[in-house]
């Protein structure tokens, strides 16, 4: 049965229903007021929910200071560049709804937190010749090249170059023994094949990966496990919501001072240090970008001080300068393409092949970015940094991470 309504009430009835369709809509919200003239629009996807939120919250916040900066400081002749982004919440299909949305609107460029994401979209990239910078990257992702670019090397090569100061640094006749744990995901696994086929070419006895959530609620059996197979380091390959509670288990057990701990780039950030105290000591990562408070590099000083500009206060992680490489590569590439083909002919395969021109571009010290056919990663560049008297110092000399292919 029908149910009737006339007049007003049919009138209100129609607004509230618009009004909830509104309220609805899946955020995909401009992060620039570009004004009159050329609009050249990235799209971005992201993952603002889910497990991972915490995270890229300061992703998109680095990302949309930039390219406001950008378009008041660098800019475009006679146009803007416009961020449209997306929260996929770490669900492949609302990945592939954003990237066809991006490119329904005339996208140039995107861009994606997830490798699920950036997986999902290799494919549709290359029909669409449309240039994708992902923030997860794989050797799945990277080789071949393709239409995907990145700013540092993968999660293996980088493992890669941990496993050279793990060996140079270690001191017993017998081999270390080092222990991968972190999530059941492909951005967690990505070290396994590639860096453990390297860590046991130098000399490093690999144990059995331990499988823990993202955030977990009690690690005690893979700990224990670690501990019983005798591990020496122990690499956590996620972000810092799985390293607090690992490590906390850990001090719990008594192992603290039993392995030594470390992880991905992002595991190391103040929310860890914050959480764990003086139990963050000698935590260690590896970093391909340098430290936010290392404001004699001029990208870690220009995201300072674009926070304190638009926002008024200062809120890192500590990954927010190689965030603020890739978006800079990006609008750089856009400001490259529309000098060498105008706005009328302005599309992914212009941008690509401005991409493709980057050699040695390195305008805020972050490390210098080139592009080769063989070679999308755009630098090699990384360094291990560690807790020490709570704070996050080098430890090593920037290194040339080695290409693993699979």
């Amino acid at each position: 049965m029908g149910i009737r309504i006339a007049g007003k009430d049919l009138l209100r009835a129609l607004l509230v229903v618009g009004m909830i369709t509104v309220l609805l809509l899946p955020a995909c919200a401009p992060a620039t007021e570009p004004g009159e003239g050329n609009v050249v629009e990235i799209g971005l996807a992201i993952a603002v929910t889910g497990p991972a939120a915490s995270a890229e919250k300061y992703v998109l916040m680095t990302v949309q200071d930039y390219i406001r900066y950008f378009n008041e400081e660098v800019g475009i002749p006679g146009g803007a560049i416009k961020l449209s982004w997306i929260d996929t919440g770490h669900e492949p299909a609302k990945g592939v709804s954003a990237y066809h949305r991006f490119v329904e609107r005339g996208a140039v460029i995107l861009m994606s937190i997830v490798e699920d994401d950036t997986v999902a979209f290799m494919p549709m990239c290359a029909r669409d010749e449309v240039p994708l910078f992902s923030a997860a990257i794989s050797d799945v992702t990277l080789y071949p090249p393709s239409w995907v670019y990145a700013v540092y090397p993968t999660n293996a090569e980088r493992f890669a170059v941990v496993c050279d100061w793990i060996k140079e640094s270690w001191k017993e006749e017998r081999p270390p023994r080092v222990a991968l744990i972190g999530p059941d995901g492909a951005y967690s696994r990505q070290p396994d094949t590639l860096s453990i086929r390297y860590a046991e070419s130098v000399g490093i006895e690999m144990l059995p990966r331990e499988v823990v959530a993202y955030v977990p609620i009690d690690t005690t059996s893979q700990l224990l496990r670690l501990n019983e197979n005798g591990a020496d380091y122990v690499y956590i390959t996620s972000i810092w919501t799985t390293a607090l509670p690992v490590m906390k288990d850990a001090q719990r057990l008594g192992l603290i001072d039993e392995m030594v701990f470390g992880g991905y780039e992002n595991t190391q950030c103040e929310a860890l240090i914050g959480g764990l105290g003086p139990l963050a000591e000698g935590y260690f990562a590896q970093r391909v970008a340098p430290w936010w408070k290392e404001t004699q590099v001029p990208g870690v000083k220009l995201v300072t001080d674009l926070q304190m500009k638009y926002h008024g206060k200062v809120d890192q992680q500590g990954d927010e300068a190689d965030v603020l490489r890739m978006v800079s590569v990006m609008c750089e590439a856009i400001r490259r393409a529309v000098e060498n083909v105008g706005y009328e002919n302005l599309d992914g395969h212009a941008v690509k092949e401005a991409l493709d021109s980057i050699k040695d571009w390195d305008p805020y010290g972050i490390g210098p970015i080139t592009y080769t056919p063989e070679d999308h990663r755009g630098c090699d560049r990384v360094r291990i940094y560690q807790v020490q008297e709570g704070e996050v110092v080098p430890i090593t000399d920037w290194q040339e991470a080695p290409m693993l292919k699979p």
